[in-house]
């Protein structure tokens, strides 16, 4: 389990492809701090630590992972958001995210605001029961609150200090981003279509 805070971001230094497989090796602060077999969410995608030397490690992304996020997009020099899991005596800054990408965002709009930045997002429209205005969302692995919600699209507020920490600022207009919708919205979706049918 994640908080959707964002620790470090790390840098791909490496994309090697593996069969129908991709492994990265990522530079970041906090590589060298990490331990074996340990999870790892890379852009809101959770993501098993293979081999740790100095301050980078290797994971491995298989082709489902690839085929619904965008890290196989991701290329040398690339950066990623990176956040370890959870601990259960810590405080819980963002939200409950699991680090399973539901789908693939497209950025459709992206609007400086006197410091600060509204991004809009388009998404599949078979997702639209689990956006509510003031909800949760994950994207790229930052957990943020939606506003102006469409049948297909959301707005989210992003701050200086995400702005500059995080690799939103790479985000504009026709990039994908990974999304995660809330647990618990998506556990309330399923009961309700159980009891309707």
């Amino acid at each position: 389990m994640f908080t959707g805070i964002i620790e470090s971001l790390g840098e791909v230094k490496e994309v090697i492809a593996s069969g129908s497989n991709k492994i990265f090796w990522i530079e970041s602060p906090i590589s060298s701090d990490l331990k074996m077999d340990q999870s790892v969410c890379h852009n809101g995608v959770c993501l098993t630590v293979e081999e740790i030397t100095e301050n980078m490690h290797r994971v491995t992304a298989i082709k489902e992972t690839l085929k619904k996020t965008n890290l196989g997009s991701c290329k040398k020099a690339g950066l990623v958001n990176l956040e370890r899991s959870m601990l259960m005596n810590g405080r819980l800054d963002g939200h409950i995210v699991q680090g399973h990408t539901d789908t693939i965002a497209i950025c459709i709009d992206r609007t400086e605001v006197n410091g600060s930045w509204e991004y809009q997002f388009e998404f599949p429209k078979e997702f639209g029961h689990l956006v509510i205005e003031k909800g949760s969302v994950c994207i790229n692995g930052i957990s943020l609150t939606v506003f102006d919600v469409k049948k297909k699209t959301f707005k989210v507020a992003i701050i200086p200090y995400t702005f500059e920490h995080t690799n939103i600022k790479s985000v504009r207009p026709g990039k994908k981003v990974n999304i995660e919708f809330d647990i618990i919205g998506k556990y309330i979706s399923r009961n309700i279509q159980l009891k309707n049918h």
